[in-house]
């Protein structure tokens, strides 16, 4: 699960920089019945602030009402939702970085002593991230061994473990 936004991966023309933080801030600028939406973002090494563009001469009769009021109020949560759009980061050219910005809820530890386990892995923000790396934090095990077992074919699952995903899987681990 996240535990705050993800900083955005562009180069800042100021500075030279590579990663830059949302600031939470929308920028609403209206042309008569159009509108133009940007969420602003702040470079993380100079402060310097770029655009990232939502929507472009949008009528505004074709916005829905609690989308809209979001954008008047700077909703946080919608600023998460927003970033996450795939259509959003092609138009912007952006892509997301995610480290740090999440943790692992394993619900307890009582289940890392059996001989089998299986688990299933739910996201609730479409976090990507390499199965492998998520099953050893969340077993407490070097990653060298997690390594291990997928060669001895004693970690299988229905995702590729070394590939990014960000959607619902599972797994099993045999000791």
């Amino acid at each position: 699960m996240p535990t705050c936004l993800p900083l955005v991966r562009r180069r800042c023309h100021a500075c030279g920089a590579g990663h830059f933080q949302a600031s939470g801030k929308f920028r609403v600028n209206a042309h008569h019945k159009l509108l133009d939406v940007w969420l602003l973002i702040l470079c993380t090494r100079c402060g310097d602030t770029a655009k990232l563009t939502v929507m472009e001469r949008a009528n505004v009769r074709s916005i829905r009402p609690e989308l809209l009021a979001g954008l008047h109020a700077n909703d946080l949560a919608l600023t998460a939702e927003l970033l996450q759009d795939p259509a959003l980061q092609r138009r912007n050219r952006i892509a997301l970085d995610w480290s740090g910005a999440w943790r692992l809820d394993t619900g307890g530890s009582d289940h890392l002593d059996r001989e089998a386990i299986d688990i299933a892995v739910r996201f609730t923000a479409r976090i990507p991230i390499r199965p492998a790396r998520l099953i050893a934090e969340g077993c407490a095990l070097p990653r060298a061994e997690v390594e291990r077992l997928i060669t001895e074919g004693r970690l299988v699952s229905t995702a590729r473990l070394n590939d990014r995903v960000s959607d619902n899987f599972t797994f099993t681990l045999k000791r």
